[in-house]
């Protein structure tokens, strides 16, 4: 049985490297690269399995990159189910800055898809039997997938009793939030477009957040606040995770690592405190690894205590 099915519909081959100093004009001799599985579903799959989840990663893929997508994803021992498409998965580039620690991220758009490409990938999940425990939809949706996509795909996951857990941006997301989701990872950024309001501290965050419970939009709503931590509102309650310090690589994957030991805890049946003490210790975690190497167990399990929730 599949407990975890992550969708990703906009994967991409992930490629890192670094370069002493960022200018322009000259040609910036680089490391050599390193190329990691890539898009927000297939780097959920990555961490649920590596936490010890069942997990099938579905996406769509095509031409050489998609191939070696598929490949890095095998080397990992990650389960997948590739939806084969007539365009070429996207690469994205990542650059660090050596002489100063910052990143660069460039991310070049997706293939356009057919109609019959991503209606395919929502009959793949309407097929897979039985039914995963929890169905993960994260990343960007590439040129030809309607912003409905979403939507449509909480309506078959409704119909067979599968929660859905959403990490989106832009349209796709308040389209699927009409449906209404079991559990959502807005930005802070993406809070305030859904808002409308600029959402300056802690009581707006908590009280925003309370109104998509209220409303249906979500039965659990976790808000990444970057250093400032992350915040959880359910029905009745509202923590506060302060973020932990520690030694930043990489912010690439955070956000899906959060996601993916957040699921995991919760398809092992743990509460949604002791869940969300995982996903912030799985974000924090992956701070520690370059390019989307994403979170490793060890680190994970050693910052988990160090995480601490306060009520609002």
């Amino acid at each position: 049985m599949t407990g975890i099915l992550t969708l990703t519909m906009n994967p991409a081959l992930d490629v890192a490297t670094s370069t002493e100093l960022v200018t322009n004009t000259h040609k910036l001799r680089c490391s050599a690269p390193r190329r990691f599985p890539g898009g927000g579903g297939i780097n959920v799959a990555r961490v649920a399995q590596r936490l010890g989840a069942d997990c099938l990663a579905l996406y769509p893929a095509g031409g050489a990159p998609g191939q070696q997508l598929r490949q890095l994803l095998e080397l990992e021992q990650v389960r997948s189910s590739c939806v084969e498409i007539g365009g070429e998965t996207r690469e994205s580039f990542s650059v660090t800055e050596s002489a100063s620690g910052r990143e660069f991220r460039f991310v070049l758009p997706g293939p356009t898809l057919l109609p019959q490409e991503w209606q395919a990938c929502l009959d793949r999940v309407a097929a897979h039997e039985p039914a995963p425990h929890y169905l993960v939809a994260s990343g960007s949706l590439p040129p030809g997938v309607p912003t409905d996509f979403y939507a449509r795909l909480v309506r078959l996951a409704r119909a067979r009793g599968i929660p859905v857990v959403l990490d989106t941006s832009g349209p796709a997301l308040a389209e699927a939030l009409n449906e209404g989701v079991y559990l959502v990872k807005p930005s802070l950024r993406e809070l305030r477009e859904l808002s409308a309001g600029p959402l300056t501290d802690e009581a707006q965050w908590r009280d925003a957040t309370q109104r998509m419970v209220a409303t249906g939009q979500a039965q659990v709503v976790v808000l990444s606040l970057g250093d400032q931590g992350a915040l959880l509102a359910a029905s009745g309650t509202s923590w506060h995770a302060p973020a932990l310090r520690v030694p930043v690589l990489s912010a690439t994957g955070a956000g899906d690592s959060f996601v993916g030991a957040m699921v995991w805890a919760l398809n092992r049946q743990a509460g949604l405190a002791e869940a969300f003490r995982y996903g912030v210790a799985a974000g924090s975690a992956a701070l520690l690894s370059a390019g989307t190497g994403l979170c490793s167990q060890a680190d994970v399990e050693r910052l988990y205590p160090e995480v601490h929730l306060n009520f609002l």
